[in-house]
């Protein structure tokens, strides 16, 4: 049976997916969350989330009227997971209360966070008609209450992007808090050679029902999830605890830009821009006015990034970005995140260093062909990863050719590979993707000031 066939037989067979409830207690050292979510006829899903304030002080109460409201709104995006599953044709929410602008919303973020998921499945389906959305319950008090500590939040993967982002804000130290969830070796460390100690460090510990496994392993639909929109109300929570006025993604310009030539498919829609406008949108209605959500690196590409990073010596031996790696803190080195982070930082990284950091020389590995082919756009489909566009992986391997023949050293397979399929002299003939400052962002203008700085570095070019 294919994948479309499951959709339509699960739609079938399961038609409402239902948001119960959720539970929102404190303890000693931790604040916890559980939502109850239903297939109807199939099972439950108890996820939970744990907030660490052992060492936070907190500066909003844990459950107030406006605390309520980020938690049933984080329900609303963590549910996506486990809808999935089945593709419910209905959701009930009987928890609480949208109106019809923001199920409009709710369904936006499902259709488009879920691009991925139904293009690689697929599954056939349209806006209109993939999911009906109804509300039962009641609605949250008006409320707006909000302490500040005047105080910025710092999501860190662990990569290259929020180190960039942790340099740049150096200066605020004292005003900034570093946000993990799911803390590893890896991102702590990050927060750590950033000079951040454990109590300037705000932990959280997201855990997937374990019910919603069985099913993938039973056959039933999976695949990606717009996690980065989980991230952001995770953070607003977290912000409201502690009186944080800003929550600083890294998210770049590059993640606008979609994975299929001609669809509407992309992988990292809840870091898009759009996705930023509308998340800002939602809060500033339904929760509060006081915390903002913006990118810090929103104006440059995944390129000029790069060579920011590149100056910033002390996270290359530390950072990682690997998914597949990432339960064992390290590179894989055989997937398509690894070969773009090693294609975008060649130029600017040299190629020792390179090899000693992810174990390998990536681009001298044939089996990578396939995958190098998308990331250059050779195939119309780009790999369904954290990567940049296809322009400015096409400079950089062409500035990499050119300092790779200037040192008179022999090009890696790929490398070798790229050279006599591209066009290495046109490439490198326009560097605007360096000079570019994409000014359709959400940066404060006291923080501008940052970025400025950034982009004075990454558009010098020789």
């Amino acid at each position: 049976m294919s994948n479309n066939e499951k959709f339509i037989e699960f739609r079938k067979k399961y038609p409402r997916f239902i948001y119960k409830n959720y539970s929102l207690k404190k303890e000693e050292n931790s604040i916890n969350v559980v939502y109850d979510f239903s297939i109807e006829n199939l099972c439950e899903f108890h996820p939970e989330i744990t907030f660490d304030i052992e060492k936070l002080e907190l500066a909003n109460n844990f459950d107030s009227a406006c605390a309520e409201k980020i938690i049933f709104s984080l329900g609303l995006v963590e549910m996506i997971s486990y809808w999935k599953a089945s593709c419910c044709p209905e959701i009930i929410i009987e928890c609480g209360f949208i109106d019809e602008e923001d199920i409009i919303w709710l369904k936006k973020l499902f259709f488009n966070g879920l691009g991925e998921f139904f293009f690689r499945n697929e599954i056939k389906t349209d806006f209109n008609s993939f999911v009906d959305i109804k509300c039962n319950g009641k609605k949250f008090p008006t409320s707006d209450e909000f302490v500040s500590k005047k105080l910025n939040l710092i999501p860190v993967g662990g990569g290259k992007d929020s180190n960039v982002s942790l340099e740049l804000l150096k200066e605020n130290k004292q005003n900034n808090r570093c946000f993990i969830i799911n803390p590893r070796g890896t991102t702590l460390e990050c927060a750590k050679v950033a000079g951040y100690s454990d109590a300037e460090i705000v932990k959280v510990k997201r855990t997937i029902d374990k019910e919603l496994l069985s099913l993938n392993a039973q056959g039933f639909l999976n695949g990606h999830t717009p996690f980065s929109a989980i991230v952001a109300f995770i953070a607003l929570y977290c912000s409201y605890l502690i009186g944080s006025e800003n929550i600083i993604l890294s998210n770049e310009s590059s993640a606008n830009e979609g994975n299929v030539e001609g669809l509407n498919v992309n992988h990292q829609y809840s870091k898009s821009f759009e996705f930023e406008q509308d998340f800002n949108s939602f809060v500033k209605k339904n929760i509060t006015s006081k915390i903002v959500y913006f990118s810090l690196l929103r104006p440059f590409s995944e390129l000029q990034i790069a060579k920011q990073f590149s100056a910033f010596e002390k996270y290359h031996r530390v950072f990682k970005s690997c998914n597949l790696g990432s339960k064992t803190d390290s590179w894989c080195a055989d997937c398509p995140k690894c070969l773009f982070v090693y294609s975008i930082l060649i130029p600017f990284i040299d190629e020792k260093t390179l090899i000693e950091v992810f174990g390998k020389n990536m681009l001298d590995n044939p089996k990578l062909k396939d995958t190098f082919d998308g990331l250059v756009g050779f195939t119309p489909v780009k790999p369904f990863e954290c990567v940049g566009t296809v322009d400015e992986i096409n400079l950089s391997l062409s500035l990499a050719v050119k300092k790779f023949e200037k040192e008179n050293k022999k090009l890696p397979f790929l490398l070798d590979y790229y050279s006599q399929k591209a066009d290495i002299q046109k490439n490198i003939s326009d560097l605007s993707i360096l000079k570019a400052y994409n000014e359709e962002n959400n940066i404060p203008e006291k923080f501008e000031k940052y970025t400025k700085e950034m982009y004075r570095f990454v558009s010098a070019v020789d």
